[in-house]
């Protein structure tokens, strides 16, 4: 067989050239924007008290606040906000500002918020203007929740059920990231006074909500709007709904304890509202530390590093390279959530999905599962990802990412002897011979034994996504030793994302996208991603399943675990869809990888969570779902 002539250290130098690392989760697609070539700037004055000079209700000297952001009052973020933002709209189309984001790991909160926190930590959802635990009917047709008393908008008006009816109301209307993303689990919300609701399930042909767990997404991503400025939005658009979706909303009424400061193609600031309502004994009981949280808008992951290595950066939501070198070589005061390897939580899995749309690998389970196993993981954990993920040895692969929950939710022993670590050679070799996928013509290359032809396929990623094209190099040079021959194929991501998503391309045979990391309805939504029926034929799919593989057997148990409330039962069903995944592999993750990265310099402030505080707090850059919680227990250094 051919060998690779591939040298893994190259590839290391592969992922340090500059360039944008593949993010993760929703992240990438919902906060990336129209990238910026502009230049860094250097974040503000190191010390000093001056207030930014405003001129009015809402409204700043753009070039005086920019340069005068005293940095002791002040948190700088980064990683999240990559061009200039688009809008400050709640229930908008183009919601790439870093500071709106929904997405089920956890929701921004920190200009609007949602009923419910995800922690993702222990899977639980935490109330915010949520008064209490949400509470199931009999059935699981219907939640019942209450809203804190306390809960306020910024102009002083009680925030009510109805706002949250209206929100909901105006998403199904539009189209938005509600009503397209949820109007088929929810049928509707109905306020029951002015502080309790109800959200009601869509109901099968047998009367069963269509899936409970997706309500159970719902409640904590939906972003609250207020009804009155709904209204007004609606009016001034005349009721249209790319107008309404357009909106930059640069007057919207919000609840949470952060608005608008200023904005423009090198930053975005926002500034505590001193009166905000989660002040109050029954949430937070304190205003958050930091008066400004900053986004420094960068042309890239090396500017990026440049300013978190100055400190001019301080809690970071990008992949670095080696991120221990920081502290352990450079000595800087640089730390991430755990002191070793993997450093982050790892959510989500970077997967390889096959094309079922190309014959060859449609019919020969034996090439898919041969390229598979034949794989390099360790020196793809080691080379692209720097070792920030853990090993299939550590972790063995199942449709669980490598959290504790996830992975006490099928039988390990029961898949054990399916499941591999890659660098099989051996195995790989017999089972193409076996399949009788050989090589006829002695020129080192495999025949299709279907058509007598060479097989030759290309292995895809996006352009510049470095870590991910270090990977694909390693997944390449395991064909070569298996006599399958596999070429790797880059474009960029805006065509990129244009193909994958098409589901009768034939232009990628095996390419790269991100699994479902974490959230209320996972694993189940990671196991519709690899396996379910639902998003195969869907036109712009983002959802799953880019491969198009189809299995009966496999889509009749995850219509059946929504509606399923015995653990055992539960368990059964995830063994069973891990051992038909581990057989049919109609995909393979290539390793584990944070949904957010998280990476802190303590230059300015400290108290940052960590694994070890005993504190709980979940890893997301101080603004996404739990980790918000983190803003208000924030020191100052010295």
């Amino acid at each position: 067989m051919k060998k690779s002539t591939k040298i893994l250290s190259l590839l290391l130098a592969l992922v340090m050239v500059c360039g944008l690392f593949a993010g993760c989760g929703d992240t990438a697609t919902t906060t990336s924007g129209t990238e910026t070539t502009g230049t860094e700037t250097a974040p503000g004055a190191e010390t000093g008290s001056t207030t930014p000079a405003e001129t009015g209700t809402g409204s700043v000297d753009t070039e005086t606040a920019s340069n005068q952001l005293p940095r002791n009052e002040t948190l700088y973020i980064a990683g999240y906000q990559w061009g200039t933002v688009n809008s400050w709209n709640p229930i908008g189309a183009s919601r790439n500002n870093w500071g709106i984001d929904a997405n089920i790991a956890g929701s921004r909160e920190i200009m609007f918020e949602s009923l419910y926190m995800y922690d993702f930590l222990t899977g639980n959802l935490i109330p915010l203007l949520a008064d209490g635990d949400y509470r199931w009917n009999a059935d699981r047709t219907a939640l019942s929740i209450d809203i804190k008393p306390a809960a306020k908008w910024s102009d002083g008006t009680d925030l009510t059920a109805y706002d949250v009816v209206r929100t909901f109301d105006i998403g199904v209307q539009t189209t938005n990231y509600i009503g397209g993303g949820y109007a088929s689990y929810v049928d509707r919300v109905e306020a029951d006074g002015d502080k309790s609701l109800t959200v009601y399930a869509k109901l099968n042909g047998e009367g069963k909500a269509v899936n409970p767990l997706k309500l159970l997404d719902f409640i904590g991503i939906m972003l609250v709007a207020q009804v009155d400025w709904i209204d007004k939005l609606v009016e001034r658009n005349n009721g249209e709904t790319i107008g309404i979706l357009n909106d930059r909303a640069e007057d919207a009424v919000y609840s949470g304890p952060y608005h608008p400061f200023f904005d423009d193609d090198q930053k975005v600031a926002y500034v505590r509202d001193d009166n905000y309502w989660g002040q109050d004994e029954s949430m937070w009981g304190s205003l958050p530390v930091p008066k400004y949280l900053c986004h420094t808008i960068f042309s890239d992951n090396a500017a990026v590093e440049v300013s978190f290595k100055a400190g001019q950066v301080v809690a970071l939501q990008s992949f670095l390279p080696n991120i221990q070198d920081y502290w352990l070589k450079d000595g800087l005061p640089i730390s991430t959530w755990y002191d070793e390897a993997p450093y982050g939580v790892c959510l989500c899995m970077p997967t390889m999905f096959y094309n079922m749309n190309n014959a060859v690998l449609a019919d020969n389970v034996a090439l898919r599962k041969a390229i598979a196993i034949a794989v390099d993981y360790d020196a793809i954990i080691a080379n692209a990802m720097t070792n920030q993920s853990p090993s299939f040895s550590d972790v063995p692969r199942s449709i669980m990412n490598p959290t504790d929950g996830e992975q006490a939710m099928y039988d390990h022993d029961a898949v054990k002897d399916l499941q591999w670590a890659g660098m099989d050679i051996e195995g790989a070799i017999a089972l193409l011979d076996e399949a009788g996928i050989v090589d006829t013509d002695g020129d080192g290359w495999r025949e299709d034994p279907a058509t007598g032809k060479k097989i030759s396929l290309n292995v895809c990623c996006p352009n510049g996504w470095t870590d991910w094209q270090a990977a694909v190099e390693i997944v390449c040079a395991a064909g070569a030793e298996i006599g399958i021959d596999l070429s790797s194929y880059y474009t960029e991501w805006s065509i990129y994302q244009t193909v994958f998503t098409n589901p009768s391309q034939t232009e990628y045979d095996l390419f790269m996208y991100n699994s479902d990391g974490a959230g209320p309805s996972n694993p189940w939504a990671r196991a519709v991603c690899f396996l379910g029926k639902d998003y195969v034929g869907i036109q712009n799919n983002w959802s799953g399943n880019w491969g198009q593989y189809v299995n009966d057997e496999a889509d009749a148990i995850i219509q059946q675990i929504p509606q399923m409330t015995d653990e055992n039962e539960i368990r059964e069903a995830y063994t069973e869809l891990t051992r038909i995944y581990l057989t049919e592999v109609p995909s393979f993750s290539l390793m584990y990888r944070p949904q957010n990265f998280y990476a802190v310099n303590e230059t300015v402030w400290t108290n940052f969570p960590a694994a070890d505080d005993g504190r709980g707090i979940t890893p997301n850059v101080c603004i996404d779902g739990y980790g918000v919680a983190a803003l208000y227990e924030l020191e100052l250094i010295g």
